[in-house]
């Protein structure tokens, strides 16, 4: 089987367009999958032109009528961006729209069972919003468009993978959200991630909250009220789950190869050592010469990857977006894509 893949082109005023340009010129895809890109024709050919890429755009109306070829962009041209109707580097209201739209274009071909897996690029918060959908990123968005209600982010970059009890919210409110309840749900997503990525029986490192997992209850009570009693409840139906461990070296042991992954307690918790594992940048030239890093949401009735980078304003347009995220994304999409398909066969 090779998975059709859905591809949401990103804001069209960042560097969506360019990554996935990119990606499908420089990256031999036919033997692993079968790329779509659901998204503008304007923005990827403007694309294709400052990154001095030669490809051809194969437009379709289903990810059905794609090419299974190397260096084509197959495209489901949505019409809602056009040549001359954004500009780079800036927050537009018709572009967060857009990209939006092509999220949620994607996301049904999954639904409906015409995509195997979906990989989103990069779109701006506040460009969405001024198009009035207010939503807290892509993940809110995918839950209520799948009306899933137990999800969590998953971060993946080489052996390090890291899941999330709380992401979008103040560090306030996430002291009043780590529940037993939620940690031991996200515990159980846990699980089921390492399962879609081929680890069947994996070891999950369970990170404390508090400096020094709260020292017995010096430095606060999350770790006793809720993390320990869901690491519990983990163990008894099977689960292997330790911890809490102290937030500063629950990833040195993930590296290292102790844990399969580690369940983080709030958003910069899990996304700081991710970012210094997977992201190096070259100060001489301020460019990344590594973005490696993907994003998916457990939890959902589809399957969904993304780029773990924002849209990148300051270089939009410049062809100097590094594309390694993207093409990490397809892969394990891909990678998801097949261990489903052969549970589901079994």
């Amino acid at each position: 089987m090779k998975p059709i893949i859905a591809i949401s082109m990103g804001d069209a005023s960042g560097i969506g367009p360019e990554i996935a340009v990119k990606t499908l010129a420089d990256h031999r895809w036919a033997e692993k999958c079968v790329p779509v890109v659901v998204g503008d024709l304007a923005p990827m050919e403007d694309a294709l032109r400052f990154t001095n890429r030669d490809i051809p755009i194969n437009l379709v109306n289903t990810p059905q009528e794609a090419q299974n070829i190397d260096r084509c962009i197959n495209l489901i041209d949505m019409g809602l961006v056009k040549k001359g109707e954004w500009k780079y580097k800036k927050v537009q209201a018709n572009c967060g729209g857009a990209s939006v739209n092509y999220v949620r274009h994607a996301a049904g071909f999954a639904i409906d069972g015409l995509a195997h897996a979906i990989v989103t690029g990069p779109i701006n918060k506040e460009a969405f919003n001024l198009a009035g959908v207010h939503f807290a990123g892509h993940t809110e968005i995918l839950a209520d468009l799948t009306r899933a209600e137990n999800y969590s982010m998953l971060l993946i970059s080489g052996n390090l993978r890291i899941i999330h009890v709380t992401t979008h919210v103040s560090m306030r409110n996430a002291c009043d959200l780590i529940t037993k309840e939620r940690v031991f749900k996200v515990i159980c997503l846990a699980k089921e991630a390492m399962t879609l990525i081929g680890i069947d029986e994996p070891n999950i490192g369970v990170a404390g909250f508090n400096a020094h997992c709260s020292e017995n209850g010096l430095f606060g009570d999350e770790e006793a009220a809720a993390i320990i009693p869901a690491i519990e409840a983990a163990k008894n139906i099977g689960i292997s789950a330790d911890g809490p461990v102290p937030p500063d070296t629950v990833f040195v042991k993930a590296q290292s190869g102790m844990y399969d992954v580690v369940v983080a307690m709030y958003h910069d918790q899990g996304h700081i050592p991710l970012k210094l594992s997977g992201f190096k940048l070259d100060t001489k030239t301020n460019r990344y010469e590594s973005m490696s890093g993907v994003n998916c949401t457990v939890g959902l009735p589809i399957i969904r990857t993304s780029v773990d980078h924002g849209t990148a304003f300051g270089k939009a347009g410049e062809g100097r977006a590094n594309e390694e995220s993207l093409v990490d994304a397809i892969n394990i999409a891909t990678t998801m894509a097949h261990v489903k398909f052969d549970k589901n066969s079994s």
